[in-house]
């Protein structure tokens, strides 16, 4: 049977990470627009887990840049990498921050988890409130294109957290997870082309 996609479909389908924006500034009132979809997503137990901060400043976007090309530098050396593959790596991360007109860094919030006396469900809970985070992001990511916008996760606060919440002064109960980079595409730039999934591989019929 083949069935005929509506406009939701078409617009899941049409996803991309776009990585090259064009330079035009896009306006605070489109980025809280992107932030009120977000929040929309389903929550456990009625919360609101998700916390954003637009890093709308050249002060606080150069802070938060610092910060995580400081733990990532750390990171790399301790691993061994040599100097040529670290200042490479570095480069490019820091140019697609400059680059890319909206940051968006998303935060997860626990507040609202219940305190259950086993580790079990304590990390069952905590696994419930991240996947709530990932779906305001994909609320988020797909109201995008209805401006015009395009762009692209980075989860590069995950492994820095305490270091980018000193560098932008965020509460102590805000948990860094994914930048949002946003921006209106570059003209002409495509995506590489995307495979087909089999599905065969991805879902089980008992």
């Amino acid at each position: 049977m083949e069935l005929d996609r509506g406009p939701v479909a078409r617009g899941i389908a049409a996803r991309r990470s776009i990585r090259r924006f064009d330079d035009t500034p896009v306006h605070a009132d489109v980025v809280r627009e992107l932030v009120a979809l977000a929040c929309t997503a389903p929550a456990p137990h009625h919360s609101r887990p998700w916390r954003f901060v637009h890093v709308a400043s050249d002060e606080a976007r150069d802070r938060l840049t610092d910060a995580m090309t400081e733990a990532w530098v750390a990171d790399m050396q301790a691993e061994g990498r040599s100097v040529h593959e670290v200042q490479k790596l570095v480069e490019r991360s820091r140019r697609q921050i400059a680059e890319a007109p909206v940051i968006l860094l998303s935060c997860l919030a626990l507040d609202e988890t219940r305190p259950w006396p086993d580790e079990t469900r304590r990390a069952a809970e905590r696994d419930m409130f991240v996947q709530s985070l990932g779906a305001a992001l994909q609320n988020l990511l797909l109201a995008a294109p209805e401006h015009g916008l395009a762009g692209y996760l980075k989860g590069a606060p995950l492994f820095c957290g305490p270091a980018i919440r000193a560098a932008l002064a965020l509460p102590a109960d805000w948990q860094p997870a994914f930048l949002v980079l946003l921006g209106y595409p570059q003209p002409g730039f495509e995506p590489p082309q995307r495979g087909e999934v089999e599905l065969g591989e991805y879902l089980a019929e008992r």
